[in-house]
């Protein structure tokens, strides 16, 4: 089984994480973030991974560090369950419906991070979550994971929807790139890297 484990203590967060790509999406998710919590929870669901985190963090501040830090250690967990990358599909891409909201996520597991980020959140705040740590996340998670990522939002009017949207993308593009193509030998690249 594809999988891999990550721990992170700092004087701002503390989290214990362990994921796996060949799961049957299923959770473990407790964090100082509610919102957070839910939409890693949805990630999982629609990407059919297992995921288990056990995250704290000075939430008494804001949300940023343990947001931030949670998508380090999932993106570094992710590089590291993916391992060789041969036979994979390296791309995967996926349209999300979430009532009025429609969210799209294309990435490349190219080993060449990038984050190239569309959406335009009607709200500041979702709850108590500042909704630019979307952005946070999905930035340090592509860093981590040494992958091309492109989320836009189409359209949208309720902030929750959107952001659900977008998650849920995320897990079944990635679900789509992870997959062993029996069809692929090797590295799926001309340069015979990723």
């Amino acid at each position: 089984m594809r999988k891999a484990e990550r721990a992170r203590t700092t004087n701002e967060t503390d989290i214990e994480l362990s994921f796996a790509i060949d799961g049957e999406g299923q959770a473990e998710i407790k964090t100082d973030v509610p919102f957070m919590t839910h939409m890693l929870d949805l990630f999982t669901k629609h990407g059919q991974f297992d995921l288990s985190i056990h995250a704290k963090g000075d939430v008494d501040i804001d949300d940023h560090h343990t947001t931030e830090d949670i998508g380090i250690c999932l993106g570094q967990a992710l590089l590291e369950a993916l391992g060789d990358k041969k036979g994979i599909k390296r791309y995967g891409s996926a349209f999300v419906p979430m009532d009025e909201a429609l969210a799209q996520v294309v990435v490349d597991l190219s080993n060449r991070p990038h984050l190239e980020m569309r959406a335009d959140f009607p709200a500041a705040k979702v709850g108590t979550f500042d909704t630019e740590l979307v952005h946070e996340f999905l930035c340090k998670l592509a860093l981590e994971a040494r992958m091309n990522l492109h989320v836009i939002v189409h359209y949208g009017t309720n902030t929750h929807h959107m952001i659900e949207a977008v998650f849920k993308a995320l897990g079944r593009a990635l679900d789509e790139a992870t997959m062993i193509d029996p069809r692929v030998k090797g590295i799926p690249s001309t340069k015979g890297m990723l």
